[in-house]
Order: structure tokens, then sequence, then C-alpha cells
């Protein structure tokens, strides 16, 4: 007999079991240690045991869904009215029961409870209050196609895609970087230079970026200190057992509107990975949704190759055809200028 109920303080350990006994894609962190759980997960300071439903056949957890809202526009607090179910287990040995079906009807009646007007399914951008860091790799996307029971899984609930976000990433264990004549005049010009965070980083930011190592770093003029582009390097450590290799992830890339289609946001990413080849990184993610053809022109002249794509779903009576892709992040949006410290390099 299956019993369903509210995540309990003693569960970490079960539901650690639960998720690598599900074996899941390239996408999802393996071989981690509780406290990796806590951190990103229980830990939020919105966190609620509620939200976290679990099923047990005795006192083994079998399955588990973990439902949360997504942020508001001032980033300061969540948006109750926009719930996202974050992640759906069911253990091998316990599919084709129902479980999974009867875990997303309560994770969506629980959203529904605390306000929810439209229920999403997969995290991404502004709705995705857990799992950074766990799930996705560089940052959220919805549910990867490396994890190809989801798409059927959810269709069969009602649920339509409504967003497709591309994962890219790049070997840099080689020094074979692009090049081009106006990419070396670029870098004849310009400097690499580590920039303070912003300094009015938000709460959503601090609950996510700031549980995880981050550096940020601009493209800026030798002669002038003026910044042109900068992008958000966030440390992958997690996912060191399941790629074995050291990756880092890229994020919040940016490019003053001023100083766009002149090269610089390719120029920034690719001094990023010469450095973080000589800091034996050697790999390099970064996601770019679907719709955002700069994006992803971008990041393949830099050399990066697609590996996965991320779907976010909605319940079929949410959606409308006011529904857009949105961006994960705020990728080649103007933004104010950082101050910066200056790297050695050129």
């Amino acid at each position: 007999m299956i019993e369903y109920r509210a995540f309990r303080n003693t569960d970490p350990p079960r539901i650690l079991a639960l998720w690598h006994a599900c074996r899941l894609g390239r996408g999802a962190v393996s071989g981690v240690p509780n406290d990796a759980f806590e951190t990103l997960n229980y830990a939020q300071p919105y966190f609620d045991p509620a939200g976290l439903i679990v099923a047990c056949d005795d006192a083994e957890v079998v399955g588990m869904v973990h439902a949360g809202s997504a942020v508001n526009e001032e980033q300061s607090g969540l948006d109750r009215s926009c719930g996202v179910i974050c992640a759906v287990l069911v253990h091998p040995r316990h599919r084709l029961q129902g479980i999974g079906r009867e875990l997303v009807r309560r994770a969506a009646a629980y959203l529904e409870d605390a306000g929810a007007r439209q229920v999403y399914a997969g995290p991404a951008g502004p709705r995705s209050p857990f799992y950074f860091g766990l799930y996705g790799g560089s940052q959220p996307a919805g549910f990867l196609e490396s994890d190809p029971a989801a798409a059927g899984f959810f269709r069969a609930l009602d649920y339509v895609p409504i967003e497709r976000h591309a994962v890219l990433q790049r070997s840099i264990s080689e020094p074979r970087d692009p090049v081009s004549p106006r990419l070396v005049e670029l870098r004849r010009r310009t400097q690499l230079a580590i920039a303070h965070q912003r300094q009015r980083v938000s709460w959503w930011w601090i609950t996510r970026y700031g549980r995880l190592d981050s550096v940020r770093f601009q493209l800026i003029t030798k002669s002038q200190s003026e910044p042109l582009a900068g992008v958000t390097v966030l440390g992958l450590d997690l996912y060191l057992p399941k790629w074995q290799e050291r990756a880092i992830g890229l994020s919040d890339l940016y490019v003053s509107k001023e100083n766009r289609r002149q090269g610089y946001g390719q120029a920034l990413v690719i001094e990023v990975c010469r450095r973080m080849r000589e800091e034996l990184v050697t790999r390099v993610e970064s996601h770019a949704p679907e719709a955002n053809a700069a994006m992803l022109g971008l990041l393949r002249s830099a050399g990066f190759e697609r590996v996965d794509t991320g779907i976010v779903y909605c319940r079929s009576g949410d959606a409308t055809g006011e529904h857009v892709l949105l961006a994960a992040d705020e990728s080649l949006e103007n933004q104010d200028a950082d101050e910066t410290v200056v790297l050695d390099g050129g």
C-alpha cells in the first residue's frame, strides 16, 4: 500500500537514495552528499515541507514530487500565482503503477491551494525555485530530453510544451579557440577583468547564485577600462562525479546595446574559456532559449555545440496564446556597468 505524505526531516537520505536509483541523464548530479540537497533545496528560505510530497512503501521512499513558486518581477519574493513542478521521481521498480500521476496531481493541488493560477512543469528562468546547481547544468532549463521519459509522462497528463532551451557545451581541454581577423584586433584592444557582482543583487540571486561559487567577468577596453560585455561564471563541481571532468557554466551574458554586433560577446566568451583552461577546467556549458537567435549564434561562433534540450510544460488549460518563450537568464540584455578589477592578460 503506497502512502503519500509531506516531507519530514528524516527523509533527505531516502530522497537522495531515490535520486540515485532513478539514474537520471547527463544533466543531473550524482554521487553527491545530502549536504548539496540541503543547501540548494531544503535550506531555501521559501522551502515548504508541504510542497515536497513523497510516496512511501513501508519505510522506503519510492517516489517524490517537489513544487514551488516563481519569483515576482522585482525578484524580492515569490509570485504565488505561478506554480512550478520542479522534480518528479519514481523508483524504477514502482513505475507504471500510477504513482507519478498521483504525485503530480497532489503537487498541482498544493500549488492551487497556495494561490497558483498557472501550473508549469520544469524549472527555468524566473520559475526555478529549486534544484539550481543540481539539475540542468549551468542553470535550470525545464526537463531535459536526455531524460526521455519526461516528455511522454507530461503529455499523458495533458501538459503541453511551451518553452525549449538549447544546452550547449564546449570542450576546452585543447587550445583550439576560434580565430578571425576581427577577434585578433579585439584581443589587441581589450582585456578580461573580474567584475564585482552588481551592487544591488536581488534576494532571488542570493538564494540561487549566492549558494554556489561564482565570479563575474567583463571585457573592457585597455585604454579607458570601459565595460563592453559581461558574463557570470558558475562552478559546476557538483557534476564532477557524473561528467568526470572539471566544468563551469556561463550565464547572465550581456553586451551593452551600443556595442552589439561588433564581436565583443564572442571575444568575451573565448577569453573566459582561455582563462578557465589555465585553471584546469576542461568543459564549459551555457544555455540559450531556442527563440534567442542572437545568443545561439554567439555561442556557436565561440565553438559551442548543442548537447541537450530542456523543455518546459504547462497544463493545457493554463496555456494561452500569450505564452512566449521566456529567456532563462538576461542574456544579451543591457545592464548597469559593474565595478571592475583588471586582470592581466589581453
